[in-house]
């Protein structure tokens, strides 16, 4: 079963309890039988809340613009390798060891593009008569 104090509350309780918070603060002679449920405890939790929501809102946004440098850096990396391979081909051929060294296939590797057939020409043929 899963630990409800390491699930996320939802907006509306966070809301409601946010609401009895600022409530609380009218109160003017709230003394509570516990010490722990004292006006100056609830303030600690809730500075405590915000600063929590800040160092959130914060960390999200380093991880936005550490993923944005990334995927920045990751483009940049790979245009340099695209320019590198045409180089390559440039200066020893497309027909090279160095060109498949890169992983590139050699022309003369490649297999040729086939004729069309003799039977799709009269297929053509045969529709335009029509």
């Amino acid at each position: 079963m899963t630990n409800p104090t390491k699930v996320r509350m939802s907006p509306q309780h966070l809301r409601a309890d946010e609401d009895t918070y600022r409530a609380l603060k009218g109160i003017p002679h709230y003394q509570p039988y516990k010490d722990d449920y004292s006006f100056p405890a609830v303030s600690a939790a809730y500075d405590k809340l915000n600063a929590a929501h800040e160092a959130e809102l914060h960390a999200r946004n380093t991880h936005a613009a550490t993923r944005d440098a990334l995927i920045a850096a990751q483009h940049e990396f790979h245009e340099l390798i695209l320019g590198v391979k045409s180089q390559v081909k440039a200066i020893y051929g497309p027909d090279s060891d160095e060109l498949a060294a890169l992983g590139l296939k050699k022309r003369s590797e490649r297999k040729g593009r086939g004729k069309a057939s003799s039977k799709s020409a009269n297929v053509v043929a045969v529709d335009r008569n029509r």
